[in-house]
């Protein structure tokens, strides 16, 4: 009776995790939307929203750590409970850098218009895609998806090193209005980190499944 009660609160917890990253990922969609639309009333829907995903985090926590004091689960349970805890830790971050780019988004809608570099949107697409299979990575226990999300991670470092490259060029040459081109480079940067807490998301997916920490290894 008190495993089959543990059973249903994880499955519980394993959708409350889904329906986070769910809105992390929302998160990102309209704040790259209102981006390329120069709309500062969505990028100000998603700054206000990133409460409510530090909130779920909150919820989720306290959650976990009742689940480990009164059910004290054991082996592949306890390994569940904590590899949760840790990506609700990675996806309130990333739902942090989305609400970074809707800031730099309501900072550009006040200055002259500038062009959106096609990188930007492939990397809020790479991110994305990373982020949607490492929740099914999740759900399913798949260590083979999981790996693919953390070789997908280069492909947003490659790009943004070549946005920071065009930037620095069109800086050097460039004798108007050098703000909204900084800002760009901030939104790049948001968009490498969420990718790069997409990656710890999978990894902490492959300890889950395997016991074994693939973080800084070499």
């Amino acid at each position: 009776m008190v495993q089959r009660h543990l059973d249903a609160e994880l499955e519980q917890l394993k959708s409350r995790i889904t329906e986070m990253g769910n809105m992390v990922d929302l998160q990102m969609k309209e704040a790259t939307e209102a981006l390329l639309d120069r709309d500062s009333g969505k990028a100000s829907l998603v700054i206000d929203r990133d409460h409510q995903v530090n909130a779920m985090e909150v919820g989720i926590d306290e959650d976990c750590v009742r689940m480990i004091a009164l059910h004290q689960p054991e082996a592949r349970d306890l390994r569940f409970v904590i590899t949760a805890m840790k990506i609700i830790t990675d996806l309130e971050r990333m739902s942090d850098l989305a609400a970074n780019v809707g800031e730099r988004v309501v900072e550009l809608c006040e200055e002259s218009p500038i062009a959106i570099p096609p990188m930007i949107v492939e990397m809020s697409m790479i991110g994305r895609g990373m982020l949607k299979d490492a929740l099914d990575a999740f759900v399913t226990r798949n260590t083979a998806l999981a790996r693919q999300v953390t070789q997908e991670d280069e492909r947003v470092n490659v790009l943004h090193r070549e946005l920071v490259k065009s930037v620095v060029e069109t800086l050097t040459r460039h004798n108007g209005e050098t703000s909204p081109i900084i800002r760009l480079l901030f939104v790049s940067r948001s968009m490498e980190r969420f990718a790069d807490h997409a990656t710890n998301v999978a990894e902490i997916i492959m300890y889950m499944v395997e016991g074994k920490i693939i973080r800084h290894m070499v």
